[in-house]
């Protein structure tokens, strides 16, 4: 035969039995595969696989635990700086009985407490909402706007209850309202 000087032996052998099906097998299919190696398609340039550790790092970023924390974290970051500006902006406070005004001391003692009543506050509302939202999200099994609006109603609600039941209504429909709308325009973008 001709084919014996170029061909590698696997491919004599397969053609000294005649079997042309597992030859077609062996040329066409790969023999190496990468099961723990995902593809990730991107839109522009070659496809990125991700290592061991990146994919590690990324179901720990996405993680209820860590979506919790990080949310209290920025609620209270936003809070703080929310509080100073409030605080900043309140009128000093004259007691008329003595006619004499605040001191620096009392005044930045107020502002102190007013910007971690704010952080405070708004680190619990994010905590509260990134556990119910992630919850959901794991019930459903679905990442939608669906479960931002459920969790926000649900935030809402609880924190409108401590004043009553139509307190808590109204903060249901309000806070599902503002999350459906932030959910909307940051999927748009």
């Amino acid at each position: 035969m001709g084919y014996a000087k170029i061909v590698p032996d696997e491919i004599k052998a397969f053609l000294e039995k005649n079997d042309w099906d597992a030859l077609g097998k062996y040329l066409v299919s790969n023999h190496e595969r990468y099961r723990e190696n995902i593809i990730i398609p991107r839109t522009f340039g070659p496809p990125m696989i991700k290592s061991n550790e990146e994919k590690m790092i990324e179901a720990a970023v996405e993680s209820c635990p860590f979506k919790a924390f990080m949310s209290c974290v920025i609620g209270y970051g936003l809070g703080a700086a929310l509080g100073l500006f409030t605080s900043s902006v309140n009128p000093n406070v004259v007691d008329p009985g003595l006619g004499k005004q605040q001191t620096a001391r009392e005044i930045f003692r107020e502002m102190k407490g007013t910007t971690l009543g704010y952080a405070k506050n708004f680190a619990v509302i994010g905590a509260v909402f990134a556990v119910i939202e992630c919850s959901i999200e794991s019930a459903r099994a679905k990442s939608d706007w669906k479960n931002g609006t459920y969790a926000g109603g649900v935030t809402g609600g609880l924190i409108g209850l401590r004043a009553g039941v139509r307190a808590g209504l109204i903060g249901a429909a309000g806070f599902a309202a503002f999350s459906t709308a932030i959910d909307y325009y940051m999927r748009s973008r």
